[in-house]
């Protein structure tokens, strides 16, 4: 979970040095980038939103938030062949779910403290099935509480998700 970390560092600079590590964003597929680590071999897709909103008590509020990201990373030498992330921008109230939609799909993503308060992850055995949504739709809808109470929704376009999977499933075969 650590790779969470470096993740996003990925976002702000390249290429970016971290440790021993270059990081290189190697394709862009429109609204998803890849990007992957020398060594050892490590790829993510990476994208941000193309909306996000905010409200507290049913009210629409301004807010100032961190970066906004939904991730997944590739990576072989642990055996991870495709881990959904999302990072909030903000710490993650820990006993509510983040609600993640395509289409007919919604699931639940899970803060973790112990890791980044500000990540939010699928079960393992839901890494797939998220997956898979992705694939077939237009548009993730993602829904997430801050410790304060302020309820976000950031919407992610897929347009491009694929290509930039199977360009990243293929760099860390």
């Amino acid at each position: 979970m650590f790779r969470k970390f470096v993740i996003g560092a990925v976002a702000l600079v390249l290429p970016v040095m971290v440790g021993a590590q270059q990081i290189e964003m190697v394709d862009s597929a429109t609204d998803w980038s890849v990007y992957v680590t020398d060594s050892p071999k490590e790829c993510f897709i990476i994208s941000k939103p193309t909306s996000s909103t905010a409200r507290r008590d049913g009210a629409a509020v301004d807010v100032r938030r961190g970066d906004i990201r939904f991730y997944i990373s590739i990576i072989p030498g642990e055996n991870v062949i495709s881990e959904p992330s999302f990072l909030a921008g903000y710490p993650l109230k820990q006993d509510v779910p983040v609600q993640f939609r395509v289409r007919d799909t919604t699931m639940q993503l899970y803060p973790n403290a112990d890791i980044d308060r500000e990540y939010a992850w699928p079960r393992p055995e839901d890494d797939a099935a998220l997956i898979t949504a992705m694939r077939g739709g237009a548009e993730a809808i993602v829904v997430g509480v801050s410790t304060r109470g302020t309820e976000t929704t950031d919407t992610f376009s897929l347009i491009g998700f694929t290509a930039a999977m199977e360009k990243a499933l293929e760099l860390c075969e």
